[in-house]
């Protein structure tokens, strides 16, 4: 069992016969009254994020996950199909369980695969993957305004806001937490 107080971002805690990953927390005293714990919880099943109030004296039970890197081979329709390297077992997620993270995957790189006691639970994406534009607007001379940015389009489909000197065919860096551009590869 953990304490509320011994929680860190990154940590996985059942609640209620649900697995949440802790995004964010923020230990609060307020002048009068006791002390609380204000937090962001992902529930890794479904994906929402949920933001909870507990008490400083509310104990959880640790969720034990292990994660497995597997090689992103494919997908069909809503069902994405990743590769175990060493047993080459085959699993699949369905679009739901992967959510927005179908945005950064290319076929053939290597991702984490998070299970729970055997039940297949969803991805750890890299903090960067690096993509290639594969259509945007030429820079317009003259158009140089501080930090000025233009949308590409890179392999994935998603559309990523870049400096005015980025061209088309050129890869990039992309943070996977918000999708913004990072740097040239």
């Amino acid at each position: 069992m953990i304490n509320v107080n011994d929680i860190k971002n990154g940590m996985t805690i059942m609640i209620d016969n649900n697995i949440y990953q802790v995004i964010e927390f923020l230990h609060v005293k307020p002048g009068k009254g006791p002390a609380f714990m204000r937090t962001k919880l992902k529930n890794l099943r479904t994906g929402t994020i949920l933001e909870k109030t507990f008490n400083t004296n509310v104990k959880f039970e640790k969720a034990n996950i292990s994660k497995m890197n597997m090689q992103y081979l494919y997908n069909t329709g809503d069902t994405y199909y990743f590769m175990n390297m060493e047993t080459y077992e085959q699993v699949e997620l369905s679009a739901d369980q992967i959510g927005s993270d179908k945005d950064f995957l290319i076929e053939n790189n290597i991702v984490e695969v998070v299970f729970f006691e055997g039940e297949l639970l969803g991805l750890v994406l890299p903090e960067k993957v690096e993509l290639k534009i594969i259509s945007t607007e030429p820079a317009v001379k003259g158009n140089t305004a501080t930090n000025a940015t233009k949308e590409a389009v890179v392999e994935t489909g998603l559309t990523v806001k870049v400096p005015l000197f980025i061209e088309e065919g050129e890869s990039i860096l992309v943070y996977t937490k918000d999708g913004k551009y990072a740097s040239r590869a």
